[in-house]
C-alpha cells in the first residue's frame, strides 16, 4: 500500500494518491492532471478511479481532464448530479484498488453531496478516512455554501453535517489516520489548523465539533462569525458540475507572448493587464491601470476573490519563466481567459517609450516621526482589524474592497496599509485603477507600524 498527500499551499489543499498492487485512485484532483498521471506512470499504476469529495467551491478540479486521459471514472456520493458521467456511489459502496477497499461514507452537511472515504488496507483493516471538507484538523466545513437556490438554510445543513459526525465518523476506531482536503489559510472553514493530518482518536479529544455538543449548540458555534464567501465560489463549483475547458487547450490559448504594443492594445479594449512579480517591484514600477497580485502569495485565492469576471481578458505580466505557473494558477480557479503574456516581462515595457506608474511609499520610521496628511486605510481582515489597529483608521477590507467602494472617496488622501507589504499593494493598484489618485503606501504594513513603535489602539481581551 502507498499513500501520499499532495499538498498546494496556495489553495490549502490537498490531494491524495493511492495506490495498491498496480492500480491507483486519486482523491479531488487539482486542474493540472501532469503529477498524477506522471506519479502513476513512476509507480508503474494504472489511475483506476477518481474519487471527489464534493464540488468544491474553492477551486476547479481536474476530474474531466484526469478521467478523458486515464479512463478512469469519476465518483461522487450519492444527490450529485453532473453534466457529464459519473458514478454516483450509494452510501457504503465499496470500491477495490488493488488489493486495498474504499469505502464511500455519504455525510452531507458542508454540501448535500459531501461524502468521505474510508480506506481498509490489505487485512481489511481501517486505515485512513478522507473527509474532504466534511471534517477538517481542528474544525469542520462550513454549511452555507449550497444554499443559493435550495431549500435548507445554513442552519439546516449544519445540524445535518451534525448527524453525520456522529453517525458515520465518531463511531470509527481511533487509530485510523484523517485526511482533510484543506488546511489553514482555506475559506472553507473558520479555524482549521495548519496541521493537515491527525490520528481521528486526537480529533475526538481536540476538534470542537466532535465533542460533547448539542445540536443546538453545534449548529449556533458552525453558523455564528460565517465570512461571506468569496464570490468566485459558486462560479467554480458550477464548473465542477457542468463541465469546463480542457487544461490544454487553456495553455494552448494562453501562451502566447504579446509584445508591448500589443498588450497596451488589448488594455484599451478591456483587457485586465495582471503584474505577478513581488510587490517591491511593482511598487517600483509598472504599467499604469496595471492590477497586482503576486504570485508568491495566495495568489490564486485572491484572483478568485478580485477578479469579478471569470471570462474577463487577462493578459500577464511574470517573472521570467513564470508565465506558465500563473496561468496554471489562475485556472486553478477557473479563470480560463488568459489571452497572453508580456514577451520580455515588464523590463520590456520600461525600455519602451511608455508611462511608468510607481507607487508613492513611506516607511514605518518615517510615519511614526511625520504622520503624513490623509486617511488611514486598513485593508486586513476585520478580525485582524478588531484585534489591534491605529488610532483612527478606517477598515476597507481587501477580500470585499470591490463591494465598498462607496465608502471611499477618489479625490481624498489616503495613507493604506496591511499586515506586511503584499495586500495592501493589491489593493493600491486596484483602488488607482479606479480613478484614486491620492494614496501613500505604508512599508511592511502594521507589522512595521508596531515594530517602530507607532501607537495602536488593541482590544480589551475579557
Amino acid at each position: 500500500m502507498y499513500v501520499e498527500q499532495i499538498y498546494t499551499g496556495c489553495l490549502a489543499e490537498a490531494t491524495y494518491y493511492i495506490e495498491s498492487n498496480g492500480e491507483a485512485a486519486i482523491i479531488d484532483p487539482l486542474r493540472e492532471t501532469e503529477p498524477y498521471i506522471q506519479l502513476a506512470r513512476e509507480r508503474r499504476a494504472k489511475i483506476k478511479y477518481i474519487f471527489e469529495t464534493h464540488f468544491h467551491a474553492d477551486f476547479v478540479s481536474g476530474h474531466l481532464d484526469l478521467s478523458a486521459k486515464t479512463g478512469a471514472p469519476i465518483v461522487f456520493g450519492p444527490t450529485a448530479e453532473t453534466n457529464f458521467e459519473i458514478i454516483r456511489a450509494t452510501d457504503g459502496q465499496v470500491f477495490s484498488v488493488g488489493d486495498l477497499n474504499i469505502k464511500l461514507l455519504h455525510t452531507p452537511g458542508h454540501t448535500p453531496e459531501s461524502s468521505c472515504y474510508l480506506l481498509f488496507d490489505e487485512n481489511g483493516k481501517e486505515h485512513s478516512i478522507y473527509t474532504g471538507d466534511t471534517l477538517f484538523i481542528g474544525d469542520v466545513g462550513r454549511p452555507d455554501l449550497a444554499q443559493k437556490g435550495g431549500d435548507m438554510t445554513a442552519e439546516d445543513m449544519a445540524a445535518t453535517l451534525y448527524d453525520s459526525l456522529r453517525e458515520k465518523i465518531l463511531p470509527l476506531p481511533d487509530h485510523i489516520i484523517v485526511y482533510p482536503a484543506h488546511g489553514a489559510g482555506s475559506a472553507c472553514g473558520k479555524n482549521m489548523s495548519s496541521e493537515t493530518s491527525a490520528l481521528l482518536g486526537d480529533q475526538k479529544k481536540t476538534n470542537y465539533a466532535l465533542g460533547d455538543l448539542t445540536k443546538e449548540e453545534f449548529v449556533k458555534e458552525l453558523t455564528t462569525g460565517i465570512l461571506p464567501a468569496p464570490q468566485y465560489f459558486a462560479k467554480a463549483a458550477a464548473q465542477n458540475k457542468k463541465g469546463y475547458k480542457s487544461i490544454d487547450e487553456v495553455f494552448k490559448n494562453s501562451m502566447t507572448a504579446l509584445s508591448v504594443d500589443q498588450m497596451l492594445a488589448a488594455q484599451q479594449q478591456g483587457a485586465l493587464v495582471l503584474d505577478t512579480r513581488r510587490e517591491n517591484e511593482f511598487s517600483q514600477g509598472h504599467v499604469p491601470n496595471a492590477w497586482y497580485i503576486g504570485l508568491h502569495g495566495q495568489f490564486a485565492p485572491w484572483a478568485g476573490a478580485l477578479i469579478e469576471y471569470m471570462h474577463q481578458a487577462i493578459v500577464i505580466i511574470a517573472e521570467p519563466e513564470k508565465e506558465q505557473e500563473a496561468i496554471m494558477r489562475l485556472a486553478r480557479v477557473g479563470y480560463d481567459n488568459v489571452i497572453g503574456f508580456l514577451e520580455g516581462g515588464f523590463d520590456a515595457y520600461a525600455s519602451s517609450r511608455n508611462e511608468v506608474r510607481m507607487i508613492p511609499s513611506i516607511t514605518p520610521e518615517s510615519f511614526k516621526q511625520n504622520r503624513p496628511e490623509g486617511q488611514v486605510l486598513d485593508v486586513r481582515k476585520e478580525s485582524e482589524y478588531d484585534n489591534c489597529h491605529i488610532d483612527g483608521a478606517q477598515l476597507l477590507t481587501l477580500d470585499y474592497m470591490l463591494d465598498h467602494l462607496s465608502e471611499v472617496n477618489s479625490n481624498t488622501p489616503y495613507v493604506i496599509h496591511c499586515k506586511g507589504g503584499y495586500r495592501s499593494v493589491i489593493a493600491w493598484s486596484i483602488l488607482a485603477s479606479k480613478g484614486f489618485k491620492y494614496i501613500t503606501d505604508i512599508k511592511q504594513g502594521f507589522d512595521g507600524l508596531k515594530a517602530a513603535g507607532v501607537p495602536y489602539v488593541q482590544s480589551e481581551v475579557v
